[in-house]
């Protein structure tokens, strides 16, 4: 799955769904989408990733009370 860096504007491959979908974990493992090599892994805010339409992500994915009523 790709993702969009919000500050860069550079798609980052996710390389563990699962830590993308926990809503407990504020960062996930990925790597910059960019050039003919493989680039190297890196951890990546989930607050500064969304979907490449500009779309954020899912307030269950970023949030571990979005059950709660604001």
């Amino acid at each position: 799955m790709y993702l969009k860096h919000k500050p860069s504007g550079d798609l980052v491959e996710v390389i563990n769904i699962d830590q993308l979908i926990d809503p407990c974990l504020p960062a996930i493992s990925g790597r910059f989408h960019a050039g003919e090599e493989l680039q190297d892994t890196t951890t990546f805010a989930k607050r500064d990733l969304c979907f490449p339409s500009q779309e954020a992500l899912p307030r269950c994915w970023t949030d571990s009370h979005y059950r709660e009523k604001k």
